[in-house]
């Protein structure tokens, strides 16, 4: 299943963050790819999806760390940007073994980095530029765009 939306500014993707953060409140793990040139909107994304679970402060893009954990009161979430990988041998050195995606939410940044050696994922979130607008496009879980849409649309 695919669905495609205009996200017209920051707000909007950020509200689309809300949205999966809200998805993710009835689910115990998963991953999430996050696909989109620089400067699409995938950290901002990341950013509203972490502020809408109670992340305070900066939300910080995982550029130079490669990972982010946010331990939180009612999920575990790993944001990862794999964009400065040279191969995707080099993804098992970030010891994201204590994270498995059965028990914390990957946000996986630059997926194609590390492709082969990622476990599957449940979304894919197509970012592109659209003029002064974003387009996202999910793929994946029905029943997860379902919810999604469900309250990105409200």
């Amino acid at each position: 299943m695919t669905q495609t939306r205009l996200l017209v500014d920051t707000a909007a993707t950020e509200a689309l963050g809300a949205a999966l953060a809200r998805t993710f409140a009835t689910r115990s793990g998963g991953v999430i790819f996050l696909h989109g040139d620089l400067g699409a909107g995938k950290t901002t994304l990341a950013r509203g999806l972490l502020r809408a679970l109670g992340v305070q402060g900066a939300v910080r893009s995982p550029t130079y760390t490669l990972i982010e954990p946010y331990e939180l009161p009612a999920v575990r979430v790993v944001h990862m940007d794999l964009y400065r990988l040279a191969d995707a041998e080099e993804w098992w050195a970030l010891g994201l073994d204590s994270y498995p995606p059965e028990s914390a939410f990957w946000l996986v940044e630059w997926p194609q980095r590390a492709q082969g050696v990622l476990p599957p994922s449940q979304l894919d979130v197509f970012l592109t530029v659209d003029g002064a607008h974003r387009q996202v496009c999910i793929r994946g879980d029905a029943q997860w765009q379902r919810q999604i849409w469900q309250y990105f649309d409200v």
